[in-house]
Formats: structure tokens, C-alpha cells, sequence
């Protein structure tokens, strides 16, 4: 549930930034009347007061609001949103990120030292918008959250199904633990704009291989026209390699060593 509002509250900043007529903003009144200065801590009071059940759109209508009289704010907006209400931290970060994706490493990261228990959902949601930037905002979140190494890494395939896979496989070299974020992204290697089956490839490289990479690719299927291997075996007649005359056949001996 929280994804899909999440995702509604998205789609209306894209639309804003489009150039659509947006609605009123319910917060833009209380928050243009305080100072720059004030700015982070009136967004987080009227987040954490909004009721929780209209609390995320009422976070992304917050930073919607603040961010717009203060972008170069966009950062400690979001920490101190995250702060007072951690759970709200990915909402606040994801719309902040829209709005300013040139900054999306630092909100990233400003989210995930305030509420470090939500690394995992803020690399999710971050990387939903910028997801050419997930190595980025992945390292920078894990630099101020390190326990939160497999939350980071769910929350980068969440985002981007197509990286699951590769991941796993690299993961599955770690024996479980916590495994560190830089580690397992650097044995992610690009191919470029391969495919397979319209699919991209993905290489990895597991540990324990010798740095060996091992390609990713979906599973061959096959389309008519396609003949199926036989599902019982075949049994060949020995007769038909003629009669052995006594003392075996006459064959050159090899030449003396």
C-alpha cells in the first residue's frame, strides 16, 4: 500500500515538473511563512502531525512544498523529515530526488543517517527515480548505515528487478552475513547493451571464482520450428557392423619405438 501511494505522490511531482497546473498545496501557506532557516523543522512538524493515514501524501506534499521555496535545502529537509518520522524517511527522499535529481546522492544519504533502519526501503525508493544512479546511492547510503548491507541491496533489485539475479549470485559466495554493499556492486560488470531474448545481460563475478565473470542471461527457450529429443533411448542392432574373421581384423601394427 504504501508503494502504491508512494508511486501516485511521483507521478504528480513528474507531472508538476512537466508544466501541468498543479493543485493547491495544503502546506505551502505554513511554510513560506517561517525562515529558510526554520524550513526543515516546520516540515518535520507538520509530517510528523499529519494523520496516519493520509501521512504519505501528506510527507510528499510537505517536500513538495519546502523544497520548491528552498531547493538548495532539499538535503536537510529530508533528514529532518526522516528524523522526527523515520518510517516517512523513503517518501521524503523519493519525492525530494524528483524534484531535484541532481542531489540525490546527498538526500539519499542525509535520509539514511537520520533513520539508518530504513536503508534498505530508502535505496528502493531512490532508486525507482534515479535508477542509472543506484551504485551511487547505494554506496552512500551504506556509508552511514553498514549494518544495512542486505536491506541495501533487496531495495536496489526491488527497484531494479533486472539486477536480482546477478546479485544473488555474487551473494551466494558470502555464506551469508553481512556482505559489503562496495564489494558485491564492483563484481556487477556491464556488457553494454547486450541482450538476450530482449532482456539485458548482466554479468557477475562471484567470489571464490578467481574474479572470473559468469554471464546472466535468461533461460533459452525455443520456438517452432523444433524437433524434441527422443524421451526413450534408441537401441542399435550390433549386426549391422558385418562378420570379425578368426584372429580379428588385419590392421597395420604401429611402428617400432
Amino acid at each position: 500500500m504504501l508503494s502504491l501511494v508512494m508511486t501516485a505522490a511521483l507521478m504528480a511531482t513528474v507531472k508538476l515538473q512537466a508544466g501541468d497546473t498543479p493543485p493547491a498545496n495544503p502546506f505551502f501557506a505554513a511554510l513560506s511563512a517561517v525562515s529558510p532557516a526554520e524550513l526543515p523543522a516546520k516540515s518535520a512538524e507538520l509530517v510528523s502531525q499529519a494523520d496516519s493515514k493520509n501521512r504519505v501524501e501528506a510527507t510528499a506534499n510537505v517536500v513538495k512544498a519546502a523544497v520548491g521555496l528552498n531547493p538548495a535545502a532539499a538535503a536537510a529537509i529530508v533528514g529532518t523529515i526522516a528524523q522526527s518520522t523515520p518510517e516517512m524517511a523513503s517518501v521524503a527522499a523519493a519525492t525530494a530526488v524528483a524534484l531535484m535529481p541532481g542531489q540525490a546522492i546527498a538526500i539519499a544519504r542525509a535520509a539514511a543517517v537520520a533513520a539508518p533502519s530504513e536503508a534498505g526501503k530508502i535505496v528502493e525508493a531512490v532508486c525507482r527515480v534515479v535508477p542509472n544512479a543506484y551504485k551511487e546511492v547505494a554506496n552512500a547510503v551504506a556509508g552511514v548505515a553498514p549494518g544495512a548491507g542486505k536491506a541495501i541491496l533487496a531495495g536496489i533489485y526491488t527497484s531494479i528487478p533486472t539486477l536480482k539475479v546477478p546479485i544473488n549470485d555474487v551473494l551466494a559466495g558470502y555464506n551469508g552475513g553481512n556482505p559489503p554493499v562496495g564489494d558485491v556492486l564492483s563484481r556487477l560488470v556491464s556488457v553494454g547493451t547486450a541482450t538476450a531474448n530482449g532482456v539485458p545481460v548482466t554479468t557477475a563475478q562471484a567470489p571464490g571464482l578467481g574474479g572470473v565473470p559468469m554471464v546472466i542471461a535468461p533461460a533459452v527457450t525455443f520456438g517452432p520450428p523444433y524437433v524434441p529429443i527422443p524421451v526413450s533411448p534408441v537401441n542399435y542392432s550390433s549386426g549391422a557392423g558385418g562378420q570379425v574373421p578368426p584372429g580379428g581384423r588385419p590392421y597395420t601394427p604401429p611402428p617400432p619405438p
